[in-house]
């Protein structure tokens, strides 16, 4: 064994066995991993990432197995019983993952649950293990942390549960980390602090990370080694500034290429307004609770108004919390808000379920997850009609079915495939077939919230290409709510920002992504396209 690797994995085999029979899901891959490096291990949906990383730690699916060779310093972990496993991972190998809400338990508190891996490996008293804990939390940058150790997961942000889990991966300070995709679902500012965080905690600890993403952006930033892996496979290999500055393998080169381009122009002057808020307010109730301005109250859209045009899209963005699915929400009229709302004209400020109905086929929306957002029970085919059956009740099934076939065609799908199910298809062929439920009804205004970040980059690049060919052929009105600034300036011709339920500043896109006036946007601009490594060389064990 090399005697500088931490982890040196040789000719690992993973295997899943399936109705429709063995699948092979990781291929025969080396890989090694040097005391206090940053290795990446990129690739798309599929590609074999996690199922490399989750065959090391011994926590495959029961109907998975894995052949080959995975040892961490020396000692063979494939094939380690789950005893001498539990020695291993949680206390020198450990993980955290995507999404933090998954991992956490919502009945125990933040506090008890850092406290389990300290216990379990250390022997420590709950009294101990509970000051240890607050060490953690201050060192990854929660504040107030006496207080907040006995917060739920429910009680925190999105950025602040994936510090509570980078804390409780930190515990037993671990020679090697995985991190699996542990960005992917924040906002770019939050990311950027997370991933300075986990590169300074690096360079204080010294320990190893094995960082599993799809975000190229992220993995030139952060990593000192690139495997790249397609299929199972690792298609090339080597130090990251060699790998972006002179790929060799036409799959890397299609990742790198990847990221969206083309800039939108902007409608004429003259077009009409076709939905229009004015000073659009949306309260919650709230029990004066951790994110509340004032007891009893949060104001998620604070007096704002807009005015989208025939043919425009205008960009919101922001961080979580900022108010921007809320103000399309309203704006669609799917929640009570105060102000004005006018569509084509029409004031529907106070329109009902019933007086909505009718304009519904013209105002749609694309969600975020389309799995969640499609039923399993029902095939494609009954999906993307379900809307022609509420608002064209009296059409023929043929007709219904004819329609059916055309916009899966529009939307680059095989009409054939409409009696399948929603889970038969990869996440990128879900949203299209979410977008041609919408684009089913000729609708003028489509709300898209956040339609791409689940995606894979070049996915993403293929969904905003459909998106742009879908507005030129039908004239399309779009609200394009998202956090990924890369993806809003190819797709946007006016960009508001917003933070805390206000417009914090709007414009022309270039004008706000080439010269933002107020410090908020400088901030989110120079998260998303700031090129500083968040850590520099190699830290010697």
């Amino acid at each position: 064994m090399d005697k500088q690797s931490i982890l040196e994995v040789r000719g690992l085999n993973v295997e899943f066995e399936t109705n429709d029979g063995v699948v092979h899901a990781v291929k025969g891959i080396d890989l090694d991993v040097k005391p206090g490096e940053a290795v990446a291990i990129v690739g798309e949906s599929g590609s074999g990432k996690s199922q490399t990383t989750m065959a090391m730690m011994g926590l495959l699916a029961s109907n998975g197995r894995a052949r080959g060779s995975a040892r961490y310093r020396g000692q063979e972990l494939i094939g380690l019983s789950e005893r001498k496993l539990n020695r291993v991972r949680g206390e020198k190998i450990t993980m955290i993952f995507q999404e933090p809400m998954t991992s956490l338990d919502p009945l125990y508190r933040i506090g008890r649950q850092i406290a389990e891996p300290l216990i379990h490996h250390r022997g420590m008293s709950a009294k101990a293990a509970r000051a240890r804990v607050i060490e953690l939390l201050d060192l990854v940058g929660i504040p107030n942390p006496e207080r907040r150790v006995d917060s739920y997961p429910h009680e925190m942000s999105g950025g602040q549960r994936q510090r509570v889990m980078i804390a409780m991966a930190l515990a037993n300070d671990p020679d090697v980390l995985i991190a699996d995709e542990p960005t992917t679902a924040l906002d770019v500012t939050i990311q950027a602090q997370i991933l300075a965080l986990l590169a300074e905690l690096q360079q204080k600890l010294g320990m190893a990370i094995v960082f599993i993403t799809h975000d190229l952006g992220i993995v030139r930033r952060f990593a000192d080694r690139v495997y790249v892996m397609r299929s199972g496979e690792v298609v090339e290999e080597g130090a990251t500034e060699t790998l972006f500055g002179a790929p060799k393998h036409p799959y890397t080169k299609m990742l790198l290429a990847a990221e969206p381009t083309g800039r939108k122009a902007a409608p004429p002057a003259e077009a009409q307004v076709l939905l229009e808020g004015r000073d659009v307010e949306v309260v919650f109730a709230a029990g004066g609770g951790w994110f509340s301005r004032s007891a009893g109250e949060v104001r998620a859209v604070d007096h704002i108004s807009v005015a989208l045009r025939q043919g425009q899209t205008i960009g919101i963005v922001g961080e979580s919390g900022s108010g921007k699915s809320t103000l399309g929400r309203a704006l669609l009229r799917l929640l009570p808000s105060e102000g004005t709302v006018r569509f084509v004209g029409q004031d529907i400020s106070d329109a009902d379920k019933r007086a909505m109905r009718p304009l519904r086929k013209e105002l749609q929306l694309v969600f975020q997850d389309p799995f969640g957002s499609l039923s399993p029970r029902m095939t494609v085919g009954q999906v993307v009609t379900e809307g022609l059956k509420v608002h064209e009740p009296s059409l023929p099934a043929r007709e219904r079915d004819r329609r059916a076939v055309e916009a899966l065609k529009e939307v680059g799908l095989d009409p054939a495939m409409r009696n399948r199910y929603p889970h038969e298809f990869s996440g990128g062929q879900r949203q299209r077939i979410a977008i041609a439920r919408a684009m089913i009804l000729k609708p003028k205004v489509v709300v898209l919230d956040e339609p791409t970040s689940a995606l894979d980059r070049s996915v993403q690049k293929q969904i905003v290409d459909l998106l742009r060919d879908l507005q030129k052929a039908h004239d399309l009105s779009y609200l394009f709510i998202s956090h990924d600034l890369a993806v809003v300036r190819a797709m946007a011709d006016h960009i508001i920002v917003m933070r805390q339920g206000k417009i914090v500043e709007e414009g022309p896109t270039e004008a706000i992504f080439d010269n933002p006036q107020e410090p908020y946007t400088q901030a989110l601009m120079a998260a998303a396209i700031d090129g500083t490594p968040f850590r520099e060389g190699v830290v010697e064990a």
